[in-house]
């Protein structure tokens, strides 16, 4: 009896109350009526792949404007490292040709000195050029002191006089230390001073302080405001002479650095290289904690570059669809709306944008902001104004194909009826019923524009450096070495991009199936 109960309480239980059963017709929990926006929303979210890439579309947006403001670098912030490396610094010859030292440039030219040179080697003791006399001097078979009208002009030697200073040595000092050195003097006089000069042709003050030294080597500099000491010098004529081809050296700031010496024959003459640390552009850094997708070649971080990047192209590919979809809008409603011969103009001049090559003027363009140094931001600016301009054309066919069929309806007769401007029946009444057509358009147009934008700023046409977009990122790869050894320099941005146009045409193709009123539900 007790079983029999407990089975009369359940069935019971789930029977409903009369209460619960008692629906009015207008009652909401009997029939739930959707508005249209609500049934394509529906359709939309039914088809799961139109999901996936608006999800896909979610993220790369919140890693294109929410990631660059987390990161903690900035778009253009560039990273350092300390490489060794070894840089030409200086050259040094062991002179064996004559050398000149004018005194009066009027008398002794350059034109003169082969004339000098030719009598050297003819052994004459004077010569003749341009009507004037000049005489030779000879100290030794390497020094000759040429003159004119008894003036001494100049002198030819292949030892040099060399200041051990930066101070610029007179005329008169470095023929008097010449003669004293080929003479085996030990001091000699010039400049109302007396100096002293040793077997070696080290040349000292009365005080004993070096001020120049006689030597057939010439040492110099790469760059012209780097002086070298006298013991620098000397080191590196010794490393010459015991055929070194390394040697380390201290200077007096307690720097040390390594030097390499290389002979080149064909200029006769030894080049230096310097190795020291140097502070260079962090340039291609493998992927790592602080750089989690590595360094481009201008040292700045890659992920960070990639989100500005991704901002860039989006807007870019937004605001040229934008600017086309409102020039279509507006002449292909005018167009379809009033027919005849406006219609026909305007769709001449349809025709006329059609036949304009994309490309090749872009191309024109980029090439002439290029002649003109058109700043990075203005270039931005011109490309979408180009792209949406070039572009208007096939919204505005697509606008006039649709108000042509929808012009004769009732609804549209009702609005000519009242009195409604044809601006108000145009912008009001025909343009919102071509809304559907116009989403979709402009859905998959946008990944056709980034795809246009990347193909730009690839060629160097687009944006330009500061500024990055996944286009530009990718012009890396014109480089064979990088495109073999980094891959993190391009990879990520074409899959940036390619996920992204992707999802376009994935949402642009589930907004087409949602909008289509004979899908099947």
């Amino acid at each position: 009896m007790e079983d029999m109960k407990d089975m009369k309480d359940m069935v019971e239980e789930k029977e409903p109350s009369l209460e619960q059963e008692e629906y009015s017709l207008s009652d909401d929990r009997r029939v739930k009526v959707l508005s249209p926006g609500q049934l394509v929303a529906k359709r939309f979210f039914r088809n799961r792949l139109a999901v996936t890439g608006m999800v896909i579309l979610l993220a790369m947006f919140i890693f294109s404007f929410v990631g660059g403001l987390l990161s903690p670098y900035g778009e253009d912030e560039k990273f350092y490292r300390t490489d060794i490396q070894a840089k030409d610094f200086a050259g040094i010859l062991h002179n064996e040709e004559f050398r000149y030292t004018v005194a009066d440039q009027d008398l002794f030219k350059s034109s003169v000195h082969a004339q000098a040179l030719k009598a050297i080697i003819q052994k004459k003791d004077k010569f003749e050029y341009n009507g004037i006399n000049y005489e030779l001097e000879k100290l030794s078979d390497d020094a000759y002191v040429v003159l004119s009208g008894g003036k001494i002009i100049g002198f030819a030697s292949k030892e040099l006089v060399n200041s051990s200073t930066q101070d610029t040595l007179s005329f008169d000092f470095s023929l008097a230390a010449l003669k004293a050195k080929i003479a085996g003097e030990k001091t000699f006089t010039a400049d109302g001073k007396e100096f002293n000069i040793d077997e070696d042709g080290i040349i000292t003050d009365g005080a004993g302080t070096e001020v120049a030294y006689v030597s057939q080597y010439i040492v110099r500099a790469v760059m012209s405001d780097i002086f070298f000491s006298r013991e620098l010098k000397n080191q590196l004529i010794d490393a010459v002479e015991a055929g070194q081809d390394s040697f380390e050296y201290t200077d007096e700031n307690g720097v040390t650095a390594d030097y390499k010496l290389s002979y080149d024959a064909a200029t006769k003459a030894w080049d230096v290289k310097q190795e020291i640390d140097t502070k260079v552009f962090d340039t291609y850094s493998a992927p790592s904690k602080a750089h989690w997708l590595g360094t481009d070649r201008n040292g700045m971080d890659m992920m960070t570059r990639l989100m500005y990047g991704g901002r860039i192209s989006l807007i870019i590919g937004f605001i040229a669809v934008f600017i086309e979809t409102i020039i279509g809008v507006i002449l292909g409603g005018i167009a379809g709306y009033f027919g005849g011969w406006v219609d026909g103009l305007i769709m001449r001049i349809v025709d006329v944008f059609y036949c304009i090559p994309g490309m090749p003027f872009i191309i024109i363009v980029g090439a002439a902001m290029d002649a003109a140094n058109t700043p990075s931001l203005t270039r931005i600016i011109y490309l979408m104004l180009i792209l949406g301009v070039l572009g208007w054309a096939g919204v505005a066919r697509l606008v006039r194909g649709q108000i042509l069929s929808l012009r004769e309806q009732e609804f549209m007769t009702a609005t000519e009826a009242c009195g409604i401007a044809p601006s108000r029946r145009i912008f009001r009444h025909l343009i919102p019923n071509v809304m559907p057509q116009l989403i979709v358009y402009m859905t998959m147009g946008l990944g056709s524009m980034i795809i246009t934008e990347a193909t730009l700023s690839f060629l160097g046409l687009g944006v330009r450096f500061p500024f990055a977009s996944w286009g530009n990122i990718i012009n890396d790869v014109n480089d064979t070495f990088v495109l073999t050894n980094y891959w993190f320099i391009w990879i990520p941005a074409g899959v940036l991009l390619l996920t992204t146009v992707l999802a376009f045409n994935i949402v642009g193709d589930g907004l087409r199936d949602a909008f289509d009123p004979k899908m099947k539900r």
